[in-house]
């Protein structure tokens, strides 16, 4: 049930307006019929694949706005989940049409790195953003810890076909270990949607409380000394002018309960109490009217919205990843930069618009929900989903994931676990989390890959 009550939707006409007019990035959608003229064209992969890239961009943010008009109908908990779910739209149809076209490089490369953008950037940015308004904000400790256990699962799952693949004995011929490593590979992804499956349980039904915002382990936001300042004198000078529209004499005090010397008493308590209450009920009368979320879409637009932007999304996913080798013969980038860090940042535009704008709101809870909830369902449900889909199709997918790679995942889990274990967050914690992701994009633009996995594992 959604915790505010919703107002009618618009009219049709005002409905196809708020799409049109959603974001400055709706100018970007000139670039599909571009990019697909380019492909059928047969023109440079690089323009290609810059057209395309740059296509996906807006119609990510169709998306998160679409989610958003439906979280609205749900509370905190469902909405964060129903954010992650379709925020990772993107990152699905992109793996699964690089898988179909045995890109399996890529299909990895693009998971490990839309955890890693989700989990440094975009998390990185909620703090960040919220920081500047808030000298602390809080969330759940008891749910963080937990989120923090899945995700350190869910690597270790991913690092034990790399240990098993670098201490297996010299006498295992490579076809055998390959074959062993894809065993392996496969009932841990079927374990792994087991865990998920059960998270789901634990989250939307037995332990739904632990979600929600207002319960005892999470911590208030605070905020910076001066503006609270600002904030009291505010709300004092209101009280005031109030007053004076009522046509009392009290002064300010006698609002907050002091007795007035020299007056008497009960007269000045009479006042006192029809001043406190019309106060109370003006307070709470805006109360109720803010409250209350006026929509932008019907349900029915609003799936319509989906259904339409996820068809695009995957025609011009399909046109993006067929210029890939073309754009890594030129010289001019590598596989790996491509997909850890270009595709996530394009498939993870609508995670990070969304939690970076309610947590400003001081809806860190959400956020979290948005930023770590899209990890941890990319790690035990995309990951595994994907490698049972492959296992069906007959593609030798398997969790032996780039070392490098699986080595920089489980330290940036880590670091993220350190960061919010206390349940608080400030603009520092953000900017660190960021700094880091950006010394990994660094990193990965020189780094050349592993070889020997790719002719190991080949469709």
């Amino acid at each position: 049930m959604p915790e505010k009550p919703v107002g009618q939707a618009p009219p049709i006409w005002r409905q196809i307006r708020a799409i049109v007019l959603m974001s400055w990035l709706n100018l970007l959608l000139a670039c599909i019929p571009v990019s697909w003229a380019l492909h059928f064209a047969h023109k440079s992969d690089t323009l290609v694949f810059v057209f395309s890239f740059l296509s996906i961009i807006p119609l990510a943010k169709l998306l998160a706005f679409a989610t958003d008009e439906l979280s609205m109908r749900v509370g905190q908990t469902l909405a964060g989940l129903l954010n992650a779910t379709l925020g990772n739209a993107v990152e699905l149809i992109v793996a699964i049409i690089a898988l179909i076209h045995c890109e399996l490089q890529i299909v990895q490369s693009s998971l490990v790195g839309s955890i890693l953008s989700n989990l440094l950037l975009v998390l990185g940015m909620c703090f960040f953003a919220g920081g500047m308004k808030y000298s602390e904000q809080g969330f759940g400790i008891s749910v963080t810890q937990l989120n923090s256990s899945l995700l350190i699962i869910s690597v270790i799952a991913v690092l034990i076909p790399a240990a098993f693949h670098l201490v297996a004995d010299s006498s295992i011929q490579d076809p055998q270990e390959a074959s062993d490593i894809l065993s392996v590979s496969r009932g841990s992804a079927i374990i792994l949607l087991f865990i998920y499956g059960s998270y789901l349980v634990f989250q939307l039904f037995s332990h739904k409380a632990l979600y929600d915002e207002k319960h005892s382990d999470v911590f208030r936001s605070t905020q910076y000394a001066g503006r609270e300042k600002k904030r009291a004198a505010a709300a004092e000078s209101s009280a005031a002018e109030q007053s004076s529209q009522n046509g009392s004499s009290i002064p300010l005090t006698s609002v907050t309960g002091e007795r007035i010397q020299g007056s008497p008493s009960g007269s000045v308590s009479h006042e006192h109490d029809v001043e406190a209450g019309t106060l109370a009920n003006s307070t709470h009368g805006e109360a109720e009217e803010e409250e209350v979320e006026e929509p932008q879409m019907s349900v029915p637009m609003t799936i319509g919205l989906l259904a339409v932007v996820t068809v695009l999304v995957a025609v011009t996913a399909e046109w993006l990843v067929d210029s890939i080798n073309g754009l890594v013969e030129t010289g001019g980038i590598n596989r790996e930069f491509i997909g850890l860090i270009l595709l996530p940042i394009v498939g993870n535009a609508a995670e990070h618009v969304t939690a970076v704008t309610v947590s400003v709101k001081d809806k860190l809870t959400l956020s979290l929900g948005v930023a770590v909830g899209s990890s941890i369902q990319i790690a035990l449900f995309v990951i595994p989903f994907i490698v049972t889909l492959a296992w069906i199709m007959g593609k030798p997918l398997s969790l032996l994931f780039d070392p490098f790679e699986s080595i920089v995942l489980f330290f940036s889990v880590l670091v993220v676990n350190y960061v919010v274990q206390d349940g608080k967050s400030n603009w520092l914690e953000g900017m660190l989390l960021m700094c880091l992701y950006v010394i990994l994009a660094v990193t990965f633009w020189y780094y050349p890959g592993v070889t020997e996995l790719s002719s190991s594992f080949s469709c």
